[in-house]
């Protein structure tokens, strides 16, 4: 891939995040009120309220994978460097050296997500409780992009919208 195809893959890429972060910023705004959720509340919440919890979920997940699949491998490649042979590991690390951002914080967001895998679990104890900590790990990811976006308008000298 050339470096052109490589910046214009990663330019949609960031249009999509973008998109991901619109809809969980309007997720949000119509759940607010019933956060954090109690079990006692999930199971009274009407289908609108169910709905904008599942697209909270969903987008949370799309914007990690696009991240963690094509934004953190683009950046490297933009840099010139080979990512082929590199695993998803060593291209946190590597982006750790480069302080985009921080290894352990990625993980620990990747844990979240798996947590709400199995958001449609009979325990609905587990299901308000990954629930609850996706919305509150949704700023942190948002946070995460924001930097990378900052990190490649200053090194690449792209513009990148996102939102704000």
């Amino acid at each position: 891939m050339n470096g052109d195809s490589v910046l214009n893959t990663f330019q949609e890429k960031i249009y999509e995040c973008n998109k991901h972060i619109e809809k969980i910023e309007t997720a949000k705004r119509y759940i607010a009120d019933y956060m954090p959720l109690s079990v006692e509340a999930y199971q009274s919440l009407d289908d609108v309220i169910l709905s904008f919890i599942d697209g909270l979920i969903y987008r949370f997940l799309k914007l990690q994978d696009t991240m963690g699949g094509k934004i953190f491998p683009a950046i490297l490649l933009l840099a010139g460097e080979d990512v082929k042979r590199k695993t998803f590991i060593d291209i946190l690390n590597r982006l750790e050296e480069l302080e985009v951002l921080d290894k352990n914080q990625w993980l620990n967001l990747r844990e979240a997500r798996n947590e709400i895998e199995h958001e449609y679990s009979f325990n609905i104890a587990e299901v308000v409780d990954s629930i609850n900590l996706i919305y509150h790990k949704s700023d942190e990811l948002a946070e995460i992009y924001e930097s990378v976006c900052a990190f490649c308008r200053v090194r690449f000298d792209v513009e990148l919208k996102i939102k704000n």
